[in-house]
């Protein structure tokens, strides 16, 4: 592989080097992360509904398992390459670190536009690949979830068919399963919830009145959803809203209720407001994706695809806070020129960890054969949210830095003390008279 094929997984690790500087730790420490543990790429046959034979390609990669097993969902996109698996699997070491969840970082991904294939040939192509991977994986190995494009059901076709390979029902292999086959209530939209979470803290500390704050939301897909609905019913103007499509805008703002129900009946985005399953359509401006990250906001939420704030458009982003649900949505470059502007970036390894931690939670669950109350899967969830925001915070503050770099340097913390504990150079170099 060259190294120009390994673009973005070389961009993530970028990010290290600075955060290094603000964090405790042994050289080793971050020589062993910028090398992900291990790599699989298969091929999986799937018998078409026609017949014919279609064979895809798909990867699964473990970054580091240090601090636990390795945990990271599996996307279903035409542009998934490996380059990306490994820089998503690399972000999930960080997100599980910055929570401080015993998990170290993995990823998977296929290579198809799932909107092509029959809900049967869906099926075959998921079990098909469970198949070709099930030696890489496993309850204290490596646990996937679901990420772009793929959903509950899906995990749970996988599950069902890693039980099968096992002759043993194993729930605990995945997260992200319908309810029913040993999936966590809350888990629909803790990522959301996550960022929620992080954005009262903000609040508190600044202030703020939720009634004079206005919110753009880009990606209007399960964490875009539930994040604007949570920030809705608080009071928050979420003014404007996008899909892979385009956006709409409303300077007064919007239900977030009406808007979710029509997206989740039509599949499209429409300005509606409703009453119970009547909905009538309301006046609002047509937007595309890129005019909604320059709007004059309080709040920016991308919660779409990687790389939307870039060195071209970053000199026009006017919200003074930025939350990225979304993985990996602002270049490094556009990080520089957002930091220079004075702009407060909360970051996506913390804003969107509320997903990987209900997934835990599940695990856990899975593990004791013991399923708990919503409210204590929100409860928890917002205990760690809020401890990790306020030591992230406090890092922030204590080293005059960015927000992102204290996420790295309070990530890098907990895993180097994790590699320290078995031997550095440090410690095997000592004179051992």
């Amino acid at each position: 592989m060259t190294h120009s094929d390994d673009g973005v997984f070389a961009d993530a690790i970028q990010r290290l080097d600075r955060a290094f500087e603000y964090a405790d730790i042994d050289e080793e420490a971050l020589l062993r992360l910028k090398h992900p543990k291990a790599m699989l790429e298969v091929s999986i046959p799937v018998r078409r509904d026609d017949g014919s034979l279609s064979i895809y390609r798909g990867y699964r990669v473990r970054h580091d398992d240090t601090r636990g097993p390795t945990k990271g969902g599996i996307r279903y996109h035409p542009s998934v390459d490996l380059s990306e698996v490994k820089a998503l699997a690399f972000w999930m070491t960080c997100k599980c670190a910055v929570v401080g969840i015993p998990y170290g970082g993995g990823k998977g991904g296929i290579i198809v536009n799932p909107k092509e294939l029959s809900r049967l040939e869906l099926e075959r192509l998921s079990r098909g690949f469970i198949r070709n991977i099930c030696d890489f994986i496993g309850p204290e190995t490596d646990v996937p979830a679901p990420d772009m494009y793929t959903n509950a059901m899906i995990m749970g076709w996988m599950m069902d068919e890693y039980s099968k390979i096992r002759r043993q029902r194993t729930p605990a292999v995945i997260t992200g399963k319908p309810i029913p086959l040993g999936g966590s209530l809350g888990r629909d939209d803790a990522t959301g919830r996550g960022a929620y979470y992080c954005i009262k803290e903000m609040e508190e500390r600044h202030h703020w009145d939720p009634r004079q704050k206005r919110v753009a939301v880009q990606g209007f897909g399960n964490a875009g959803q539930h994040v604007a609905r949570l920030l809705h019913a608080d009071g928050y103007h979420i003014v404007a809203v996008s899909d892979s499509r385009g956006g709409i805008y409303k300077q007064d703002g919007f239900d977030i209720p009406s808007l979710m129900y029509a997206k989740n009946e039509s599949r499209q985005l429409k300005a509606v407001y409703c009453e119970g399953s009547v909905c009538e359509a309301v006046e609002a401006d047509s937007i595309t994706n890129e005019e909604l990250l320059e709007l004059d906001v309080d709040l920016l939420i991308p919660a779409a695809l990687e790389n939307q704030i870039t060195e071209e458009n970053a000199k026009r982003i006017k919200a003074p806070i930025v939350v990225e649900v979304a993985n990996g949505p602002t270049t490094n470059e556009a990080d520089e020129i957002l930091n220079a502007a004075g702009k407060t970036v909360i970051p996506d390894i913390l804003a969107n960890a509320g997903g990987v931690t209900v997934s835990y939670f599940e695990w856990l669950q899975n593990k004791a054969g013991d399923y708990w109350e919503v409210d204590r899967v929100h409860t928890r969830l917002q205990s760690i949210m809020s401890r990790e925001f306020r030591a992230i915070h406090d890092r922030m503050e204590e080293h005059s830095l960015d927000m992102r770099t204290a996420a790295y340097a309070h990530a890098l913390s907990r895993i180097g003390e994790a590699i320290a504990a078995q031997g550095t150079s440090r410690y095997f170099s000592r004179d051992s008279g």
